[in-house]
């Protein structure tokens, strides 16, 4: 009876036939080897367009606002920063949380969504390495500066000193050292790798056109690259450990970073969220900044083929539920200061939304919880105008994240007596309006003399790559 049922049942099965899903096609129109390799070594090896010097110059004229703004604060003192009790962080701190989240991005699309085997990264990832390594440089400046006497800045390593003096190693501000440290120091190891094929390529191309001196400094960094069975098989092991080592940073960085608040009794601030909470809106920040960069390059250098309109699609969708993680972080923060029955902490939430800085609470909700929803929509991911617009939002909605959490909490603390109000000086607003500068000009340097795009994992993901790709059982 049962072989009866089965017989029956078989050409119904036979009819059934599942439905392959389309792979994205990540490089478009079929390119050839050769032209990926030509079209990212000629930006470099092209003359430098005028657009860049025109860049270049303003960015370098923006950074000099930090130079002598850091300047005048070591030959002053740390009082011209705006720091008054009770907001004696304030302005640095906000801005080096800022920094520090949108570094993470890169060390995302590169470590994680590499063990994840997500192809779609590699259009991207070296572009968001270089923006995370600028970006923690640009961080580090706030901290260490903040000391006041700079020079007294090595007091934070745990090194011994005839003083016998020890760091506090139960303050979160000693472990974000260590923190970010190590985040930087794995962060340029791994965007170097990931260079150095691509650097021999460059060494000889510049060889054969005759330019010795470039293809010498090319040479140098490349370090003996020879594209051998043993240099591949050595780069991918190393490459694939420092992915695995750069994963969990990627999630203990921001959450160290988050423990600055956390661990403090400081009402608003101390709560088991923010961990998660501050490493999804880092993330959703990093991938803002990403959109950031990369949309303006797409259009200059005429990199559709590349950069697809699915790469924008992968980075709108993340920038998408990362806001919306963020969005759903801000509503529940209501919700334990309403289910606690703290006093002190429904004040402060209520405060944030309807006190003295309620401006700043409400662009923030504007930009990082309305401001990603309109991503939910083809139409928009599709317009690239649109998407960059939005990142822009993105990026100024979460730097008043970092404004609202860290200002509203002091300047209304538990006694009334102590509360105040923060007033940044101009020292303080061009010193950290000086940092786009900074940044500015280290990335505009990477897209001049590095390639943006590592063109061995370029070729890996098309067509021509596969050996069976013609081989029907393949």
């Amino acid at each position: 009876m049962a072989h009866a049922e089965h017989a029956a049942s078989a050409p119904i099965l036979q009819e059934v036939k599942p439905a392959v899903l389309p792979r994205a096609v990540l490089v478009e129109n079929n390119r050839s080897f050769t032209w990926i390799t030509d079209k990212i070594c000629g930006i470099i090896e092209g003359k430098t367009p005028a657009w860049w010097w025109v860049c270049f110059c303003v960015a370098c004229f923006v950074a000099s606002f930090t130079v002598v703004g850091i300047t005048y604060l070591i030959a002053t003192g740390v009082g011209v920063w705006g720091h008054r009790n009770p907001v004696n962080w304030g302005w640095p701190i906000v801005n080096f949380v800022f920094w520090i989240g949108i570094g993470h991005a890169g060390t995302l699309i590169s470590a994680i969504l590499c063990l994840l085997r997500q192809k779609w990264r590699t259009s991207i990832n070296r572009a968001a390495e270089a923006m995370t390594i600028f970006a923690v440089v640009c961080a580090a400046i706030f901290p260490v500066f903040h000391i006041g006497r700079v020079w007294y800045a090595w007091f934070l390593f745990p090194i011994p000193n005839y003083n016998e003096i020890w760091q506090n190693f139960r303050s979160p501000l000693e472990w974000d050292v260590f923190a970010v440290s190590t985040y930087g120091t794995v962060s340029v190891l791994f965007w170097y790798i990931g260079l150095i094929p691509d650097l021999a390529i460059l060494r000889d191309r510049f060889y054969m056109s005759g330019n010795k001196l470039r293809s010498s400094l090319y040479g140098f960094f490349a370090m003996g690259w020879r594209g051998s069975n043993r240099h591949w098989s050595n780069y991918e092991m190393a490459y694939m450990i420092l992915a695995g080592v750069a994963t969990p940073l990627v999630l203990s960085v921001h959450t160290i970073v988050s423990f600055d608040f956390a661990v403090s009794l400081i009402p608003g601030w101390h709560t088991t969220i923010f961990p998660p909470y501050f490493v999804a809106g880092a993330i959703f920040s990093g991938f803002g900044m990403v959109l950031t960069l990369m949309l303006p390059l797409r259009a200059i250098y005429h990199l559709e083929d590349l950069i697809t309109q699915y790469h924008i699609d992968c980075m709108c969708k993340i920038t998408l539920a990362t806001g919306t993680i963020v969005g759903y972080a801000y509503a529940m923060e209501f919700f334990i200061a309403w289910y606690s029955a703290n006093p002190y902490e429904g004040f402060t939430f209520i405060n944030r939304a309807f006190g003295p800085y309620w401006w700043s609470y409400w662009i923030m909700i504007s930009c990082n919880v309305i401001t990603p929803q309109f991503f939910w929509f083809k139409s928009v991911r599709n317009n690239t105008t649109f998407v960059w617009v939005l990142s822009l939002f993105v990026n100024v909605g979460m730097w008043f994240e970092r404004f609202v959490i860290i200002c509203t909490s002091l300047t209304r603390d538990f006694l009334p007596s102590s509360w105040g109000v923060l007033s940044p000086t101009v020292v303080d607003i061009f010193t950290f309006f000086g940092t786009f500068g900074v940044f500015s000009v280290l990335f505009l340097l990477f897209i001049r003399f590095l390639p943006i795009m590592p063109m061995a994992e370029l070729k890996a993901v098309t067509p021509q790559a596969d050996a069976f790709a013609g081989d029907d059982h393949h």
